[in-house]
């Protein structure tokens, strides 16, 4: 795997990352304010883990009729997204405190919800951020079942559908994680990724088999060994709450790469890309609903995804106010700021592009 590097020959280019640097710690200091979360992360974790959480212990409590626990499965499908979004994504960026043992503990949420920590930080944190939107290297956009996500991979007669079968399919998202985790990590042990960030490959795999063998057992064998409810109603209402989950994490992070306008450049033969890291992200990265408080709480500041692909190290709620800053300073040096301005227009945009992608 040969990776790329970013350079510009314009020197504007290279001033703009330099000012934005300088504005956003000028904003932190002259504000005195720390980049990490605060009580308010506090906050929002006890609320997105209590959304997860208590209803799964209230269908023990009081042993709750099929119809009650599913709904309960479904609330708790909404609260597994908030972890992962609030409080995981965060973590495992480093962002959520100064501390790195909270970090730690924090980003251990991927385990709770049924994934590995291991692969997000793999995948996520290192492929999909230094190189957003890039055929080859991110996986996000790599070719997945029958969609078609990258202009740079081959289109076949299906994608063309690929705009009205998408959504659907989005509510697989966390399935695929928690079944695809296994072969993904035999992959990066393979190609000597595991080694290269200090994988233990006996730990890894231990902790992943383990870790998903006690989720199975909490959310599926517990609910059959202890309530009156059957195994199919169980397993019934463990699918509709991966399927809400799914297909939130999914349309999320899809509004923020897969949309209009956004950018999927390529490197030249000698694995250079044409633009310097910072605007790379702007040009493969937008924002949507904005103004959205509601959104932008329980998605943990996804909604602000330029801000989050340049500063990852910094908490998320602090991304509306850089948002006015990053605006601002790409604004003067003629560097493009991706947005669309309500939810409803990211995923229209999101589904336009689909369909563009399924006829080029």
């Amino acid at each position: 795997m040969k990776l790329i590097k970013f350079h510009s020959d314009e020197n504007t280019q290279k001033q703009f990352a330099k000012e934005l640097r300088q504005n956003v710690n000028a904003y932190f200091k002259e504000n005195n304010l720390s980049t990490k979360g605060n009580f308010i992360m506090v906050v929002k974790t006890v609320s997105v883990y209590a959304l997860y959480v208590l209803p799964i212990i209230a269908i023990f409590n009081y042993n709750l009729p099929f119809g009650w626990a599913f709904l309960m499965y479904i609330v708790s499908g909404f609260g597994t997204a908030g972890v992962g979004m609030s409080v995981m994504h965060d973590a495992l960026h480093n962002s959520y405190s100064k501390h790195k043992w909270i970090n730690k503990i924090m980003g251990w949420s991927m385990y709770i919800i049924g994934s590995n920590v291991f692969n997000w930080k793999i995948q996520h944190n290192i492929f999909h951020h230094a190189y957003t939107n890039i055929e080859g290297l991110d996986e996000d956009i790599q070719t997945r079942w029958i969609m078609r996500f990258s202009e740079h991979t081959p289109l076949k007669p299906i994608h063309k559908y690929q705009y009205l079968y998408s959504l659907p399919l989005y509510t697989m998202m966390t399935f695929s994680m928690l079944l695809g985790d296994l072969p993904q990590l035999i992959g990066y042990y393979k190609v000597g990724l595991m080694k290269q960030h200090l994988g233990d490959p006996k730990k890894e795999f231990s902790i992943m088999i383990g870790v998903k063998i006690i989720y199975l057992f909490v959310f599926i064998g517990l609910p059959i060994l202890f309530t009156d409810l059957t195994w199919y109603q169980v397993l019934i209402s463990f699918v509709a709450m991966h399927m809400v989950a799914g297909f939130i994490f999914s349309l999320v992070f899809q509004m923020a790469h897969i949309v209009e306008g956004v950018a999927q450049p390529m490197p030249d033969e000698n694995h250079v890309a044409e633009n310097e890291w910072a605007v790379h992200q702007l040009m493969t990265t937008a924002n949507f609903a904005p103004r959205n408080w509601l959104l932008n709480w329980y998605v943990g500041g996804l909604n602000f995804q330029v801000e989050h692909h340049l500063f990852p190290n910094i908490c998320h709620l602090h991304y509306p106010a850089l948002s006015k800053i990053v605006e601002a300073t790409a604004d003067k040096y003629g560097v493009p700021y991706l947005q669309n301005d309500t939810l409803w227009m990211a995923i229209k945009s999101h589904i336009r592009r689909l369909k563009e992608l399924g006829m080029d």
